[in-house]
């Protein structure tokens, strides 16, 4: 019990925000991983790891049943699920993949913005464990166990200003990110048929609203979250 109660303790602990230099260098830190090429398709994996966990638990929510995630080395990913192929379930499964990144780096900015630097990184190491399980692919095992050793490295011997950063570093990157990944979706459809099997195009079979139209929504939640985020943390 008092294991518990100190581990509590620790995820729970309130750290005095970033000064704001510090936040702003380390935000400009994010949009470098997102801005330079060499730099993104590397950084683009974290983006994959959201997406894919966002199909995957929309999936579960809405009561179809999760076969499994696969995360592929061209920084691509694949959730499969089955039930009815049409109707809300599918239609909030393939909407939740680009919005996730989104929301979940405006959760941890709202997080951050009270001091909860340490219980971001655990909530990161359990949405790592969670996925871990649904995991159908060796590449992907790798992945997503880099990301959580990486995590959990900062997590019990980095200092609280190394946590801090660290976990503004993801949060900023996520929403940073998310933008790149829809304008890279929109590009992607009007240069290649092959991409008429993206979630946008997907979700436009199923509601008879052009895939356009849901590019936009995802646009739209990415500009949002990040307005939302940078109020909260105190950057406009």
């Amino acid at each position: 019990m008092d294991a518990l109660l100190g581990f509590w303790e620790q995820i729970s602990a309130r750290h005095a925000p970033l000064p704001l230099v510090t936040a702003w260098l380390t935000v400009a830190a994010a949009a470098v991983l997102v801005l330079v090429p060499v730099l993104w398709r590397h950084s683009r994996h974290i983006i994959t790891l959201a997406h894919e966990g966002g199909h995957g638990v929309a999936a579960t929510l809405s009561g179809r049943r999760l076969g499994g995630i696969r995360l592929h080395s061209d920084t691509s990913g694949l959730t499969v699920s089955r039930g009815r192929p049409n109707g809300p379930g599918m239609v909030f499964t393939l909407l939740a993949g680009y919005v996730a990144p989104s929301l979940l780096g405006l959760g941890a900015a709202r997080l951050l913005s009270l001091g909860y630097a340490v219980g971001v990184l655990w909530l990161m190491l359990l949405a790592l464990a969670l996925m871990l399980v649904q995991i159908r692919n060796w590449f992907g095992l790798w992945s997503v166990a880099v990301s959580g050793a990486a995590v959990l490295g900062v997590t019990l011997f980095g200092s609280a200003a190394v946590q801090g950063v660290f976990a503004l570093l993801v949060t900023s990157l996520l929403l940073l990110g998310a933008v790149r990944a829809v304008l890279e979706l929109q590009r992607s459809r009007s240069r290649s048929r092959s991409a008429q099997a993206s979630d946008a195009d997907q979700l436009a079979r199923l509601t008879h609203l052009p895939g356009i139209v849901w590019v936009a929504v995802f646009l739209a939640v990415a500009a949002a979250c990040g307005w939302l985020a940078a109020g909260a943390l105190g950057l406009l």
